[in-house]
């Protein structure tokens, strides 16, 4: 599931603190470089810095590969340790952090607004309806986009992947989190942006 390789040029660290940071609860598994894997939770971020809490115990300036729920992979080096976790850079391009950094407003957003979690983004309306579904085994089925957000898309489609199955739609990472009469939805393993759903937009 993870893997280390050499970061583009253009990939590096913020100065420490540039970015304020937008409290959040959201889990999800860590790599140390000794490739031992934990699961963590995010606490505290912002596009340059992470706070997290985990049993593993990292040290000082060591690389870190994180995957977090509905943000995706993140890389980094430890800048501290804390009680109950570190904190770790975030070691991105810019068009990556730009990206985080809408994704964290997104997020800032919901909890000051008190949005439930299953609407936690405003519904687009697409205007490309026509959609592909590609499953693990590589499978590609047809399906007609119904609703779409920043976080996930409805699809009407005849077959019912199991909830959980991991799936591409065109080119969007996800996973089948409900059944309903039409079709399934499906739930994007990072929240997007509308440039990145501009192909249905």
């Amino acid at each position: 599931m993870f893997t280390f390789r050499n970061a583009p040029a253009q990939n590096r660290p913020m100065p420490v603190r540039s970015f304020q940071r937008v409290l959040v609860n959201m889990p999800g598994r860590l790599m140390l470089a000794s490739h031992d894997e934990y699961p963590c939770m995010i606490t505290e971020m912002s596009p340059g810095d992470v706070v997290l809490t985990c049993v593993g115990a990292p040290l000082p300036g060591e690389r870190i590969i994180a995957y977090i729920d509905h943000l995706g992979r993140i890389e980094g080096k430890v800048l501290e340790l804390t009680n109950d976790g570190f904190v770790m850079s975030v070691v991105a391009t810019d068009r990556k952090r730009e990206k985080l950094a809408a994704q964290l407003t997104w997020l800032a957003n919901r909890h000051e607004l008190g949005l439930p979690e299953d609407r936690r983004h405003d519904r687009l309306t697409p205007r490309i309806t026509h959609a592909e579904l590609t499953l693990e085994d590589g499978s590609r089925h047809a399906c007609r986009l119904v609703d779409l957000s920043l976080s996930g898309a409805a699809v009407d489609i005849d077959m019912r992947p199991p909830i959980g199955t991991p799936v591409l739609l065109n080119h969007l990472r996800g996973r089948v989190v409900r059944h309903f009469a039409e079709g399934v939805a499906v739930e994007f393993a990072s929240v997007q942006t509308r440039e990145s759903l501009r192909t249905f937009l």
